[in-house]
């Protein structure tokens, strides 16, 4: 099926993120797998991740369908071109729709990618994960892809302003090994993995990440327990 609105979207981002100068680093993407599902599982940062991630599989010439909370749907702008891009609409009060038309994808060959942490991550460390995506994967027949974003929190994420300036920021996307999740395995230990895995991923990316903070203002990016200014879980926690 020609996809007429997915490939124009890919495209208008590339050329937004040529005209921003994003530097774009990504290794792995050879772990997605050219043909059949998966679960494409990240870590969340940023407004942005589910371009980025999608960005990691096309390499493998992959479409990747996300998971996305029900509002986004309704807006009058994003909501045309997230339909058109087959994505998938989660009400969290009403959840068993969405599941259900995530494992036909999976079945039918797609990938769905899946942000298990739910929210965006304002302190830039793993939060606890959902189990939903061990269980597709377990219910589908299919692989887990575990995926990690670094820098995309330094163009727009919660709490600051958009960054659309021509500031050369890098990201850095890193894709690991395609992970099993048998029937015969409870969920939440493949939840408990996955999450390790991915954390294992988000500090190569940080390893990786070839810039520092400018000066002791442009340290809200960096996590507290890497030296930075960002909130700890525990202060997004209480003040929540």
């Amino acid at each position: 099926m020609a996809e007429l609105v997915y490939r124009p979207v890919i495209g208008a981002a590339r050329t937004l993120f040529k005209a921003l100068d994003l530097k774009i680093d990504t290794q792995g993407s050879e772990n997605i797998p050219r043909t059949g599902g998966a679960v494409l599982v990240s870590n969340h940062i940023s407004y942005l991740d589910f371009i980025f991630s999608g960005l990691g599989a096309l390499p493998q010439k992959r479409l990747v369908r996300f998971m996305a909370k029900e509002s986004v749907f309704r807006h009058k702008i994003s909501g045309p071109l997230m339909r058109g891009m087959k994505h998938i609409p989660v009400d969290r009060k009403r959840g068993e729709a969405a599941y259900a038309h995530a494992l036909d994808s999976l079945r039918s060959g797609e990938i769905i990618g899946v942000f298990p942490e739910a929210t965006i991550s304002e302190s830039f460390t793993l939060k606890s994960f959902k189990s939903g995506a061990a269980r597709m994967a377990q219910e589908a027949g299919v692989p887990l892809i575990p995926m990690a974003l670094w820098g995309t929190q330094r163009i727009w994420t919660k709490g600051r302003p958009r960054n659309f300036g021509r500031n050369h920021i890098p990201v850095t996307i890193r894709v690991g090994e395609p992970m099993d999740a048998p029937v015969d395995e409870f969920a939440g230990a493949i939840t408990r993995r996955l999450r390790g895995r991915v954390q294992e991923l988000l500090e190569a990316a940080q390893r990786a990440y070839p810039v520092h903070p400018k000066n002791a203002e442009d340290t809200w990016w960096v996590p507290a327990h890497l030296g930075g200014t960002a909130p700890t879980a525990a202060q997004v926690r209480g003040a929540g």
